[in-house]
């Protein structure tokens, strides 16, 4: 069990809370909602610069939705490597290095004038910093600090990256409406200083690291011995988990339904609802104000899906959340867009946009046992290849076709298919993967 000596030696901050009969855990998670918040929040504002950017500099939808896709992609592809840094460097190095890393591409954003501008600073440089935390954070904060309430955990840190890419799209959208997008811009460089404070003195990396055991555990969890030695042995190690999982079919289940998962989220609802909405005469802050609607739906849903997660079969929850997910992203072209519809898809979508997080988190981790964090690094990697696809792929749609319409029904058949997929994945009789340093 954890003693006061113990406690006190972890720090001040550590020990006032333990006093008050708060784990610190809680507070490490409190942190890690709001950089996760914020850095959803920069990851969302393109939702609502694909117009102005368009009437300033005169890029076609097709350009913009490529350069948000590059992004999307790095946001994706970093995820394992990510992992690999938390494990060598610690958490709160990392995230410090993500939130000035994004500050940069956004604070760049200013004196952009070419496509290629902005496909290196919101494709490359905010591509990278968004990477370097993206959902891996949540997870690993989750797995080393709780034993206990993991899936409640999972969930609310979920919910803040997709209710931040959200709830912040009506003041963006406001903001550029009446001051300009700079001016947004502005307000989301803001939010990053405040998260780095945050970050800077409120995280730690370990519960040992301040003589605690896990949340739920009843004796302090040391941290691995074996790490990588070299830099280049920490590199590989994403890819050598990469090699092991690629073996298991489970893995290259829950790659391709988490690929749908991104195809039919923050790919194709976030990046083109505002434009959508657009083509049929709603303004952007009316369309913003749907999506923060699906925002503080999701919230709500994403939390009980973690309650559930930790109480009933995550492969069922997964084939209920894809199929509900599917149903209404088909609903969606048939409607007139009157109010009234867009908010049943707003209340029916919302409580299942990221939903399916929750459940997958368990999978990779009762499954990859102490790569689990690296192996759901690859399977998020997914997630944001197919992000990308459908970013680029709807605005393709929209200059080829005039019509973002054939995308969202395309997403929608995805989601039913991806339901069905998911009754794939068996009970375990054996961990996928031996265990490894985390």
């Amino acid at each position: 069990m954890p003693t006061e000596r113990s406690i006190a030696n972890g720090g001040a901050l550590p020990a006032f809370f333990h006093r008050h009969h708060i784990h610190y855990g809680w507070v490490v998670a409190a942190v890690t909602f709001l950089t996760m918040l914020v850095t959803a929040g920069a990851v969302g504002a393109p939702g609502v610069l694909i117009g102005p950017l368009q009437k300033e500099f005169g890029w076609t939808t097709a350009d913009i939705s490529s350069a948000f896709a590059v992004r999307l992609v790095l946001f994706g592809l970093l995820g394992p490597f990510a992992a690999a840094f938390m494990n060598r460097f610690g958490i709160r190095p990392v995230a410090l290095v993500a939130l000035a890393l994004i500050g940069t591409g956004v604070l760049g954003s200013f004196a952009m004038s070419e496509v290629w501008q902005l496909v290196a600073l919101w494709g490359v440089v905010v591509g990278f910093g968004t990477g370097l935390t993206a959902m891996v954070l949540g997870a690993t904060v989750a797995t080393r600090w709780f034993s206990a309430r993991r899936g409640l955990v999972v969930g609310l840190l979920t919910a803040s990256t997709a209710t931040g890419q959200l709830v912040f799209l009506p003041l963006l959208a406001s903001l550029t409406e009446t001051f300009g997008w700079r001016s947004a811009l502005s307000f989301v460089l803001a939010m990053l200083l405040l998260a780095a404070v945050a970050v800077l003195v409120l995280m730690r990396n370990r519960p040992a690291d301040v003589g605690l055991a896990p949340y739920g555990a009843t004796a302090p969890v040391p941290a691995p011995a074996a790490v990588p030695a070299t830099f280049r042995a920490m590199l590989a190690s994403p890819l050598i988990a990469l090699r092991d999982a690629a073996r298991s079919r489970t893995f290259w289940v829950l790659f391709g339904t988490f690929f749908v998962c991104g195809a039919s989220t923050n790919g194709l609802v976030q990046t083109h609802f505002v434009s959508l909405c657009g083509d049929f005469g709603i303004l952007p802050v009316a369309a913003a104000g749907m999506l923060a609607i699906i925002g503080i739906f999701d919230f709500a849903g994403t939390v009980g899906s973690g309650w559930l997660s930790d109480r009933f079969d995550s492969r069922t929850l997964l084939f209920w959340y894809y199929g509900l997910r599917g149903l209404s992203l088909v609903y969606l072209p048939f409607t007139s867009f009157s109010f009234y519809e867009l908010s049943i898809f707003a209340i029916f979508y919302g409580l299942d946009w990221v939903a399916t997080v929750p459940p997958t988190v368990k999978l990779v981790a009762d499954r990859f046992g102490e790569r689990a964090n690296l192996v759901f690094g690859w399977v998020f990697a997914g997630h944001q290849l197919g992000a990308a696809f459908a970013a680029w792929g709807a605005g393709f749609s929209r200059t080829a076709y005039a019509s973002y319409l054939p995308a969202f029904f395309l997403a929608g058949v995805l989601c039913l298919l991806a339901a069905l997929a998911i009754l794939v994945i068996r009970e375990p009789r054996q961990p996928a993967l031996a265990p490894a340093a985390s």
